[in-house]
């Protein structure tokens, strides 16, 4: 039995290994060329791979979950297919002794994906938010990229091209009412320039040969105006520097969530949002087990070798995880749905899919 234990659990965890390296790098892939963008521009080596470092843990919940169903789908649907779970059954070894060595790891994962998505992740992912901010703050010039918006004061900056270091082409500002709800003017210009003022920390966008349109609220006809040259300053310094009085929920730990819905309920504010974020977290956390459950039987039914067709099979369980979660947390404007509640579904969908499937097996 030792022996058996120790094929299965070999065969999982070099699939699994494999499995998350992959994952995990497609899932930085768009991260890392961000990073090597920022490096190019003049970020230091070390501040882009602590950039890097941080946003490791948020992948890493995501794709442990999915490297664990991927190498569920491939081990036992090759297993199955070569016939090895059947004499393993012939030989008197239920299915529950074959799979209980990936029971007890899955349990390790869902642990590690727990500590990931309640404490780990949340912190470090507001750390690089942080990093981030140094980085304008120290190479502000790395920040402004092509197609990229940039905000200040209720203000929208598009820049088409730059050339060079300071040169910008096709340039567009949307100055918005106080509110941000409403365009007030509407300016663009096919040339342009940056200075950047590091002691005051401010960037002086220069616009040559603009067109300013004005939308008057009064009058349907927008005015035209022309400007042969115009600055505005982006005080990034002030923006990047501001005193956070309360972060972000997604930077919140799992206690801190949990104080901050004790505190609102006692205010008598909707707590939905909050309830939503905490519910998410665990039930991410948690998806190992559910994965486990369902994958498993699902493998050996489907009794095929090629990897194409677990690979398959684990993207689409996956996706359809994945689809549910975020449906049901975009619903947290609607706490009359419960969507915190309804976060569960997926999770207790594919348990109960999966232990049928497990149950009408072991009667086999």
């Amino acid at each position: 039995m030792k022996t058996l234990n120790f094929y299965v659990t070999k065969s999982f965890l070099a699939t699994f290994m494999m499995s998350i390296g992959v994952l995990t790098f497609g899932m930085l892939g768009a991260r890392l060329i961000k990073v090597f963008e920022y490096m190019s521009k003049g970020v230091p080596f070390d501040v882009a791979m602590t950039f890097m470092l941080y946003v490791t843990p948020i992948a890493l919940s995501y794709t442990i979950p999915w490297a664990a169903l991927a190498s569920i789908m491939l081990v036992f649907g090759r297993m199955s297919a070569d016939n090895e779970i059947t004499a393993m059954r012939a030989c008197g070894i239920s299915v529950l002794q074959i799979i209980s060595p990936i029971i007890i790891f899955t349990f390790v994962l869902t642990l590690v994906c727990l500590f990931l998505n309640v404490e780990l992740g949340p912190r470090y992912l507001g750390e690089a938010d942080d990093l981030i901010k140094e980085v304008g703050v120290k190479q502000p010039m790395a920040l402004l990229e092509p197609g990229r918006p940039i905000e200040f004061e209720n203000n929208h900056i598009y820049i088409q091209e730059r050339i060079g270091e300071n040169e910008l082409r096709d340039i567009q500002v949307f100055r918005m009412d106080e509110e941000a709800k409403q365009v007030e003017q509407d300016i663009t210009a096919a040339k342009g320039k940056i200075e950047v003022d590091n002691q005051g920390q401010v960037l002086n966008v220069i616009l040559y040969n603009a067109t300013v349109v004005v939308y008057d609220k009064d009058s349907q006809n927008p005015r035209r105006t022309f400007s042969k040259q115009m600055t505005f300053v982006i005080d990034y310094g002030e923006n990047f520097n501001k005193v956070k009085i309360g972060k972000r929920i997604k930077y919140l730990s799992f206690k801190e969530i949990f104080a901050r819905i004790i505190m609102d309920k006692k205010l008598g504010i909707d707590t939905t949002r909050l309830e939503v974020e905490l519910n998410q977290r665990l039930a991410l956390a948690l998806s190992p087990i559910a994965f486990l459950i369902l994958g498993m039987p699902l493998a050996i039914r489907t009794s095929r070798r090629e990897t194409s067709i677990g690979l398959f099979l684990s993207v689409l369980l996956a996706g359809l995880y994945t689809s549910a979660i975020t449906i049901c947390e975009s619903l947290y404007s609607k706490p009359g749905l419960y969507p915190q509640f309804m976060l569960w579904a997926p999770n207790i969908l594919y348990q109960i899919f999966g232990s049928v499937f497990l149950f009408r097996i072991a009667r086999r």
